[in-house]
């Protein structure tokens, strides 16, 4: 099961960090290169724990959708999203928030299954694992550029 870690320092509050991180009009400014739009359960604004939302979205030039719901919740410091429906087996995204001197250290975890069993695992080895990489990254540096001009 390949984890993904990712850390950036943001010149920002954590409060801020952390409700541009569940903001899901914030998610989709900055996922433009998947074309992602809430399609149900929460669809604007703050997503809560226990909420869901289904993005549809071109990953690897294959349209599709994914539901995810927010299992854990803990104000400003960590919330984790894991998928409900879509194409992986099963993924898990551990968002955690460190106040850090002048700013805050966002930290992504990012742990997933791919489907199809070998075909899946020889995918994760070949290209999905960079992909999925790159996708975290972009969206976290798209967040600290969000966070870091509206203070």
């Amino acid at each position: 099961m390949p984890i993904i870690h990712h850390e950036i320092f943001i010149h920002a509050p954590i409060t801020v960090c952390f409700d541009l991180a569940r903001n899901i009009d914030v998610h989709i400014q900055t996922t433009g290169k998947t074309n992602e739009r809430a399609v149900a359960g929460v669809t604007s604004g703050l997503i809560e724990k226990g909420q869901t939302v289904t993005w549809e979205a071109t990953h690897l030039g294959v349209r599709q959708q994914l539901t995810a719901k927010i299992t854990e919740m803990d104000r400003p410091y960590r919330f984790v999203d894991a998928m409900v429906k879509g194409a992986f087996h099963s993924f898990t995204h551990i968002h955690e928030f460190v106040e850090s001197g002048t700013g805050t250290i966002m930290k992504d975890t990012f742990s997933y299954k791919s489907p199809l069993g070998v075909v899946g695992i020889v995918a994760d080895k070949l290209f999905l694992e960079r992909y999925m990489r790159e996708f975290i990254v972009s969206r976290a540096e798209g967040l600290k550029k969000i966070a870091e001009e509206n203070i």
